[in-house]
């Protein structure tokens, strides 16, 4: 009979706390059809990255006046950094409920990378209402 004792390896006593960076800030509302950052998150400088990071948002809104649609983004830095995921334009009506989600990989970060979500309204002629929003960051 052998000796060898098979060795069981799974993630029960691993703390990922130090790779997930978590905001459930709102930044700010759309304002027209501006691209606007409604929420951000910066994660360590200090962590090796094997693969990339996972950059996931979830957002909810009401729609301003006149709007048609809505474009939810995840991108690097601010509103003119690369572009991770982009819906392009969805469909909404003015005043209109809606709930959206985002996820892209960021294969190259840099340390302490920023990670914000933005919203556009397409045809908007007044500002829309950002009630809640969660953008999360996992260092892979």
């Amino acid at each position: 009979m052998s000796q060898y004792l098979p060795e069981r390896l799974d993630a029960r006593g691993i703390n990922f706390a130090s790779r997930m960076v978590v905001s459930n800030t709102v930044a700010a509302s759309p304002a027209a059809a501006t691209e606007t950052t409604i929420c951000t998150v910066t994660i360590p400088s200090n962590l090796q990255v094997f693969s990339g990071v996972l950059v996931e948002a979830q957002a909810a809104w009401t729609q301003g006046g006149s709007a048609t649609g809505y474009t939810i983004k995840l991108r690097q830095t601010d509103t003119s950094g690369t572009t991770l995921y982009s819906s392009g334009v969805i469909t909404l009506a003015a005043a209109g409920l809606a709930n959206s989600g985002a996820m892209g990989f960021d294969a190259s970060p840099a340390a302490g990378q920023v990670y914000v979500c933005t919203l556009t309204i397409a045809a908007g002629a007044s500002t829309s209402t950002v009630s809640a929003v969660t953008l999360t960051a996992t260092v892979i």
